[in-house]
């Protein structure tokens, strides 16, 4: 297999699993190849990842040509041979980049996220024919693309999971991290991720209340997207009295060691395209609850090495229950859990299988 310069391309200016991503393509095609990264300047993922191999650009919405002249430049001075792109919102500058260039870079796609809608105007018949291959990152996703983009100018369709290793957990960060959230002897269950609507942290705070007089402890850690309903999410921690049991942690680039400090784990999205936060608790023994719709449903066999419930408070405080009450259940989905996650979704192999995709043709 010959080598190709690849440019890993997000202007984004979040720092969640999509571009948590992006950095780990990047990462892995340098040890492979000359490997080369585009984010947006000044966003969390600029202040993320530091390398000398990255460069910013400024996203223009209303005028896409503008970054994609400096982007074409960059792929004609560093002879990129294949762009590969995540943020559906950076498609048309990629598209524009790859036509003003010289070199006419393959053009790839990583599909994070469903699509609900066809796409057979003009716009996206032009954008589609010139995407050389879209990777999908479960098989629901791939059969969306394959049922709403029209034959006639789809591009080639792979699907590879998306995957993670295990880490070297720091003990005493551990140990500093539960003084710091007052963890004693209480069940711990976090929710990880954006703190907006749609990730459902509220449905947490519910079934805290539903199981208010167990001794359970919740976590909810990430960044705050929305203010307005992180103030009515804490307003009603106080209505329920849960003030000493909910925990919120902020952002955290310590992810690993906060799933350490808990004995569930917690994925509240209605339809979450893959759930990366699901294989990250697998790989570090801890059981997964998640929303039995999307990527769960390819990664969790029910009541076998994780659990699903149906996105109601109720539920969820029936799922958390069950395990507060039954520990050998808890580590016997625990080892399954572990053991489906280094099998079917072992970040080297999954790496392996896309950087095979950048390379075919």
């Amino acid at each position: 297999m010959s080598k190709k310069n690849i440019l890993e391309f997000c202007l984004s200016p979040d720092l969640g699993g999509l571009e948590l991503c992006v950095v780990d393509y990047f990462n892995y095609f340098k040890t492979q190849t000359n490997s080369y990264l585009c984010v947006a300047p000044d966003t969390k993922l600029d202040r993320y990842a530091e390398d000398t191999n990255k460069f910013t650009l400024k996203r223009n919405k209303l005028f896409p040509l503008i970054p994609a002249f400096k982007l074409a430049k960059f792929i004609d001075e560093h002879e990129i041979d294949t762009l590969h792109f995540h943020w559906t919102r950076d498609i048309t500058t990629a598209v524009l980049a790859k036509l003003l260039s010289k070199r006419k870079p393959k053009l790839i796609q990583s599909r994070h996220m469903t699509m609900t809608r066809f796409k057979d105007d003009m716009y996206h018949k032009w954008l589609y024919e010139n995407i050389d291959t879209i990777h999908a990152v479960t098989y629901q996703v791939k059969e969306q693309l394959e049922k709403f983009i029209p034959l006639n100018i789809r591009p080639n369709i792979e699907m590879v999971y998306l995957g993670v290793s295990e880490s070297q957990i720091d003990g005493e960060k551990v140990t500093e991290l539960k003084k710091k959230y007052n963890i004693n002897d209480e069940f711990v269950v976090a929710i990880i991720g954006r703190i907006e609507e749609g990730k459902g942290q509220y449905l947490l705070v519910e079934a805290m209340h539903i199981l208010k007089d167990l001794n359970t402890k919740a976590l909810i850690v990430g960044h705050s997207m929305d203010e307005e309903y992180v103030k009515r999410l804490k307003s009603k921690v106080d209505d329920f009295g849960l003030r000493d049991k909910v925990v919120f942690t902020g952002f955290t680039s310590d992810v690993n060691e906060h799933i350490k400090l808990c004995d569930a784990t917690v994925l509240a999205t209605p339809k979450e395209t893959f759930g990366l936060v699901v294989i990250e608790s697998m790989i570090n023994k801890v059981p997964v609850i998640a929303t039995a719709n999307g990527g769960p449903l390819e990664i969790i066999d029910d009541k076998k090495d994780g659990l699903l419930f149906d996105r109601s408070s109720e539920d969820l405080a029936k799922k958390i229950e069950l395990l507060y009450k039954n520990p050998e259940f808890r580590n016997e989905l625990s080892i399954n859990g572990y053991k489906k996650v280094t099998d079917k979704f072992d970040k080297e192999k999954q790496m392996k299988k896309m950087y095979e995709v950048m390379n075919e043709g």
